[in-house]
Parts: structure tokens; sequence; C-alpha cells
């Protein structure tokens, strides 16, 4: 039987759902759970070669790419290397869940064109502040995250072993 007092949502809201829990932060969240970062999210074009934002930069909002190419780039040197060409649907700035946190590569638009759903760390921060298990939904996908890059990152230095030295990742 039908809870006639369930919220309903519109047809634009389901949509962007749908394109929400596709992304590895909210999958594991529920309409409700999602529509409480639908006020804060908006859409940002950007054209090529623009930068979303720099390495060392305030950690100021989650990105998810609805259309176009990004890459995160190191910066050595003078030199940009390329680490990881996001492709649309995948979310970056991921630190952004966090607080007072720092950007640790610089994310560069790579397409003629790009689209960004934007949603502000202070947003975030508020809904973790009210709802605990929202935060907890999203720090354990966070986490997951985080595992799967480091079991990366180690699998690469086993491949180039003695290239550097990872153990002054630990210092």
């Amino acid at each position: 039987m039908n809870n006639p007092f369930r919220k309903t949502y519109s047809p634009v809201e389901r949509e962007n759902f749908a394109f929400l829990e596709k992304v590895k932060f909210f999958k594991n969240l529920n309409f409700e759970e999602m529509s409480r970062f639908l006020p804060a999210i908006h859409q940002r074009k950007y054209v090529q070669n623009e930068v979303v934002f720099f390495r060392n930069d305030p950690s100021q909002a989650l990105y998810i790419l609805e259309k176009g190419e990004v890459t995160l780039n190191i910066d050595i040197r003078t030199d940009f290397e390329t680490i990881i060409k996001i492709k649309e649907g995948e979310p970056f700035g991921e630190n952004s869940l966090l607080e007072n946190s720092k950007r640790i590569y610089t994310a560069i638009v790579n397409t003629e064109e790009a689209i960004l759903w934007v949603i502000p760390n202070y947003a975030i921060l508020d809904i973790f502040q009210s709802n605990q298990k929202i935060k907890a939904k999203m720090m354990s996908s966070l986490a997951t995250f985080y595992d799967g890059r480091n079991q990366q990152l180690f699998s690469s230095y086993k491949k180039s072993y003695g290239f550097f030295n990872l153990g002054q990742m630990f210092e």
C-alpha cells in the first residue's frame, strides 16, 4: 500500500537523482538524502584550458563532470603532468568533503567545453552537521575511494620499484 504522506519529487528532481546516484559519493543515499544537496548544486560552464582549481587552493567545492573532460594534474617544476582524465559522470575535488583541506592537484578543462555540477564545501559541511547519517554514508564512500587510490599507488610503485622512495610518504 502506498503511503499518501510520502514526499513526491518532480521529474527534474528525479533526473538529478538519477545522475547523482551514479556518482560514487552519492550512490548510497536515498532520494530524501540526495534532495538535501539539490539547493546547493549549481551548474557552471568552463572552456578549454580553463583551470577549475590549482594545487594548494582551499577545497571549496566538490565537482561532478556532466559534459566534457577534465584532467587532474600535478605540477613538476614548471610543467604539469596529467595523472588522470575525468570522464562524464565522475566527481573530483573529493577532499572538499573534509574540513579545512587543500587541493592536492590542479584540475584543467581538456575539451572545448565542460559543464560541471558544483557543490560548495560549506553546504556539504552544513548537511553533514545536521545529518550524521548522510555524513557517515558519504565518509564511508570517501574512505573506499581513498583505499582504492592507495591500492593503485602501491601497485604502481611495485611495478616501477626503485623509481622513487615510497617510505617518504610516511615520514
